[in-house]
């Protein structure tokens, strides 16, 4: 099993770390577009946390010429992109009375520094680059806003828990809670750590300490794992909820459907937490691909809305952003946008589909249900409407257990958040499950609607425990004359599996305790 982690791993940094710096090289044709602009745009260099010197590009409005403040944004870079990452954007906010500051994040390209993963150096750069910005730009204080992508959406969160002069905060496709990201259920999601861990080492330094997280990360050893935990914690905007609140920063924050890196189920639930002036919005795709065509200029739903909070939040402008439905999703399924009140109210009603009998499976082999491979999948899906698909009749019995629910005589509209509840029994006491849930056709083809990883340890062999999993939130419609499956196995590319040799599962429905999925669906 240790050869195949490490295989995995090596594979996933080759695939996914040459997509991403490929990205960045795309990132440079939005200061292409800026040497025609007539705003004032500069590079300079500006001392963070410690002295560190962070590289960054001013762009102010034309004619600002000392006599009017201006609104203030920061922008923290990406994980592993240019400072010019943001060019294109901060032209469009200059162009709308906009002082902007983009930067790179310490550790990265030419800034110095060492890369802290959104720990206290990186908090406290944002606080330095403010100060630098209203001595050196004819920024106004009482109106600072901060945003930004993936890393940056990050940072921008937890700057705005730990620096109370920031008014309004952006968070695109970024993350409230690290730990519950990148290690739900407790699996380690691979692929997703070996993209931050190689593209960090392409194009970065990483502190010793980082190097030791993500040695410990990929070791999947469970004493490793309060540690980790405690060191997510630091770095997780929830972490700080009640300073945010206090601080009262107006919060807009877009995630996609399928982020395979930040999953929308840890934003929505922060969003519950907040009290102040919110807003969430979902979107079909993965990790930061709604944002992509707006960071290359090209006309984008997502920054046209965080330019709109901004305009109210920090401009002043009535322009009705407060009074729409905070909560605003697109289905993978269907063009057009929904508008809810809060999250609760995303999935009114559900439907249970019952497991009932008793399932053993065998472990250590992938039966073909997969969650599909990281940013390929769900672009597919965003662009093509192909999510991952399975013959949901071909899989083996022996490696998967399958429940199927009747076939739907009108089209169901799942929203929200999907539960697992059932009982296992298993011969080790360590062990990884997968959850899939499909939309089946006819011909019994399954389309992936969502999935989730869990696994145990220190169990009893051959005690029976309950296990409740929440599968990862989207949004989707089932066809009428289609049904839901669910699939169970125990191996998947994108997570490291604790599946000791030989092990079986099996899968039961008390009568006192009967096991369902429980699918969440919008009012009809």
């Amino acid at each position: 099993m240790g050869h195949g982690r490490k295989a995995l791993r090596t594979s996933a940094v080759g695939a996914v770390s040459a997509t991403l710096i490929a990205a960045a090289g795309l990132g440079l044709a939005p200061a292409a577009q800026a040497s025609g602009s007539t705003n004032s745009v500069r590079f300079v260099d500006i001392s963070g946390d410690g002295g560190t010197i962070l590289k960054a590009n001013v762009v102010t409005p034309a004619g600002a010429d000392g006599t009017s403040a201006y609104p203030l944004i920061v922008l923290p870079t990406s994980w592993g992109l240019p400072q010019v990452e943001y060019l294109a954007q901060a032209q469009k906010l200059a162009d709308s009375g906009y002082v902007v500051v983009g930067y790179n994040v310490r550790g990265f390209w030419q800034s110095g520094g060492e890369i802290d993963v959104a720990g206290p150096h990186d908090t406290a750069d944002v606080s330095r680059v403010i100060d630098w910005a209203l001595a050196h730009t004819p920024a106004d204080p009482r109106k600072i806003g901060v945003a930004g992508v993936s890393y940056g959406a990050g940072i921008s969160l937890l700057a705005a828990a730990h620096d109370k002069r920031i008014k309004a905060v952006a968070a695109l496709s970024g993350w409230a809670d690290l730990t519950e990201s990148i290690y739900s259920g407790r699996t380690e999601h691979v692929q997703a750590a070996a993209l931050l861990d190689g593209v960090g080492n392409i194009v970065g330094r990483p502190s010793a300490e980082t190097q030791q997280v993500f040695k410990d990360f990929f070791s999947a050893d469970p004493a490793n794992e309060q540690n980790l935990i405690a060191w997510g914690k630091k770095r997780s905007p929830e972490t700080y909820v009640d300073e945010l609140n206090k601080n009262g920063a107006a919060v807009f924050m877009a995630n996609a459907w399928g982020d395979t890196v930040f999953s929308p189920n840890q934003y929505a639930k922060f969003y519950g937490e907040l009290t102040g002036p919110k807003r969430l919005e979902l979107r079909p795709g993965d990790h930061a691909t709604p944002e992509i065509t707006g960071l290359l200029g090209l006309p984008n739903d997502v920054w046209t809305d965080t330019g709109r909070w901004f305009d109210h939040y920090l401009a002043g402008k009535d322009n009705g952003v407060d009074r729409e439905q905070p909560v605003r999703l697109k289905s993978r399924s269907t063009d057009g946008y929904e508008g809810y009140p809060d999250w609760k109210s995303v999935g009114a009603t559900t439907r249970r589909i019952p497991l009932g009998g008793t399932t053993r499976i065998h472990t250590n082999v992938d039966s073909g249900a997969d969650g599909g491979v990281i940013f390929l999948s769900s672009i597919l899906d965003q662009l093509a409407r192909i999510p991952p698909m399975a013959s949901i009749p071909l899989l083996p019995r022996y490696w998967a257990a399958v429940w199927q629910s009747e076939r739907y005589a009108s089209a169901q509209h799942i929203r929200g958040t999907a539960r697992l509840h059932t009982t296992v029994t298993a011969t080790k006491e360590s062990g990884t499950l997968i959850a899939y849930l499909y939309d089946v056709g006819p011909f019994g083809l399954g389309k992936l609607v969502s999935n989730a990883p869990y696994t145990f340890h220190g169990r009893t062999p051959g005690e029976p425990f309950g296990v409740d999993l929440d599968l990862f939130s989207t949004a989707y419609d089932v066809p009428a004359g289609h049904r839901l499956a669910l699939v169970v196995d125990t191996v998947d590319p994108l997570y490291i599996e604790h599946n000791p040799s030989g092990a079986q599962l099996t899968f039961s429905s008390p009568e006192h305790d009967p096991s369902y999925v429980s699918v969440p669906l919008r009012e009809q």
